[in-house]
């Protein structure tokens, strides 16, 4: 498995997700993720995105690890970034710093398979087409032609990072270690949103 830091810089933001092969496109502009930004940039280009709980300062115990792969100033000070997902991790522990952002150290062994090519056979059809109808009812436009240009993997991805779930939602699918677990589960997420849509447009006599 490649080698990644043990200790890395996180950005928390609740209601956002990314995963490896997707990116995220970040508009900086409060002072600790500028300096998080900043020394990413003189470093390794590496940051870790992970979501943050309602409550407090808490986090959930799985992020995706990125690298920054464009970077630009704005002439109001603010950075425009893009991160590309490598991989998830786990975090361990937090570590006491003097900066004003916060680092964790992490372990990612638990994620290995998002750095080796998918070996498992899935039809992933049927789910598309749910997609498809789940997007149109949900009012979400999509260019579908271009969508289809991604692999398998990028597919369920960016589904699992762009669809009308919840936080708690989006968090089970970035936890899924296999392809197949993931795109069960986004499966049946969709498929629930789809009966409850279903059920509350019938027509009681």
């Amino acid at each position: 498995m490649k080698s990644f830091p043990n200790q890395i810089p996180v950005f928390p933001l609740s209601g956002v997700i990314y995963f490896p092969q997707t990116n995220l496109p970040l508009n900086i502009f409060e002072k600790r993720y500028l300096d998080l930004v900043n020394d990413c940039i003189r470093k390794d280009k590496l940051m870790g995105m992970i979501q943050s709980k309602r409550k407090n300062e808490e986090l959930y115990k799985v992020g995706c690890l990125g690298k920054i792969s464009d970077f630009q100033k704005s002439k109001d000070g603010r950075i425009l970034i893009n991160l590309t997902g490598i991989t998830r991790f786990q975090v361990l522990e937090e570590v006491k710093n003097s900066k004003l952002y916060r680092e964790f150290k992490v372990d990612y062994e638990k994620f290995s398979l998002d750095l080796k090519p998918a070996l498992e056979e899935i039809n992933t059809e049927s789910l598309m087409k749910k997609a498809e109808v789940f997007f149109k009812k949900s009012g979400l436009l999509l260019n579908w032609k271009e969508f289809n240009k991604l692999d398998k993997i990028q597919k369920i991805n960016t589904l699992a990072m762009i669809a009308p779930l919840t936080n708690e939602e989006k968090q089970t699918l970035l936890e899924s270690i296999s392809l197949k677990e993931k795109t069960k589960t986004l499966s049946e997420i969709i498929n629930f949103y789809l009966h409850e849509v279903s059920s509350n447009n019938q027509t009681i006599q």
